[in-house]
């Protein structure tokens, strides 16, 4: 039978679903934890603490500069259970395709997600597969991703974990993800293209713990940016935090695009970028650890924690005031992961 459309017989568990299993997600999958094929994979892990973690991709548009849905949902759930100092070891991936959904796009985002798989040396192990009719104009792919890391011994990061006169460092420029999904779907026409910075971060990560086992947290600045990421920090801590406005890397375009648009790009959504507290003491071998690495070559300090404004996140501005910066109200920038 030769289709090139998602069918709702692709989501039946018959024929049609065990061929979209064989000629798709197998040959990019392969490898012998996945290829029992079974409804979960069993595997042996070394003894000690595991982190687990899962997340749910719906961005729009699917395909965007730098990456699309199926390596930003690997990327993504890789970050997540990096951010406890854990190495990934295994992923699982839902896949949830609306009626229509072309077959060659499928296999392209099912190829990108192997590409970011083999790049962050981890298996993609077991995963399910569901077909529901067509919602919106275009039929539309969902994909969830769960990921289990091992924690090496010791190692006790966690956004409860800051403390007062800690520094706070960034691990590079900031916006640009969710800068690059939004001039995509809404069609801006920048004279300067913009690109994702989505990339596994696992690698710089493990770095990191290696050198340094008494960093005390470490967070993505996924949906929210860094603004929200702070406060969430701040908060679980019962800490305050001050940062430099003029410290914080921003690209000039990106800068740029975000005034235009009326958007701070400390609340807009990153892919490739984490904040990272630790002991001051350790802060310049942490610099001199990031960018040595090219997904952290633009780190930099911009910011401490301190004991006063307990559970807030102030500003220093450029023009030398400090403001209260609160956490995102609403949805600023939809579907960016």
């Amino acid at each position: 039978m030769s289709l090139d459309k998602i069918l709702l017989g692709h989501g039946s568990g018959g024929i049609l679903s065990q061929k979209l299993i064989d000629e798709v997600f197998v040959p990019a999958f392969s490898n012998s934890k996945l290829s029992p094929l079974n409804d979960q994979a069993v595997f042996e892990l070394p003894k000690g603490k595991i982190a687990f973690s899962t997340d749910s991709f719906v961005v729009n548009p699917l395909f965007f500069p730098g990456g699309n849905i199926g390596d930003l949902a690997v990327n993504g759930t890789v970050n997540d259970v990096s951010m406890c100092g854990a190495v990934p070891k295994f992923l699982s991936c839902g896949f949830i395709l609306e009626v229509g959904f072309e077959i060659e796009k499928l296999k392209t985002i099912v190829n990108s997600m192997t590409e970011a798989a083999q790049k962050a040396e981890i298996q993609i192990v077991t995963g399910d597969t569901k077909v529901v009719e067509q919602r919106g104009k275009e039929p539309q792919i969902f994909i969830n991703t769960s990921g289990i890391g091992v924690l090496p011994e010791g190692i006790e990061i966690s956004a409860e974990k800051a403390q007062e006169d800690d520094v706070i460092i960034l691990s590079g420029s900031i916006a640009e993800h969710g800068i690059t999904i939004l001039s995509q779907r809404e069609g801006f026409g920048f004279e300067i293209p913009f690109s994702s910075d989505t990339a596994p971060l696992n690698k710089i990560v493990a770095k990191l713990v290696s050198a340094i086992p008494e960093i005390h947290v470490m967070r993505d600045a996924t949906r929210g940016g860094v603004a929200s990421v702070l406060n969430e920090i701040a908060e679980s801590s019962n800490v305050g935090i001050k940062i430099e406005e003029e410290k914080i890397p921003v690209k000039e375009a990106v800068q740029g695009a975000c005034e235009m648009l009326g958007l701070e790009p400390v609340y807009v959504a990153n892919e490739g970028c984490f904040v990272m507290i630790l002991p001051a003491k350790h802060s310049e071998k942490a610099l001199e650890i990031l960018k040595n690495d090219s997904v952290s070559k633009d780190a930099v300090i911009f910011g401490k924690v301190v004991s006063e404004h307990k559970r807030m996140v102030l500003l220093r501005t450029f023009l030398g005031s400090e403001r209260i910066l609160q956490r995102l109200q609403g949805e600023q920038l939809p579907r960016i992961c």
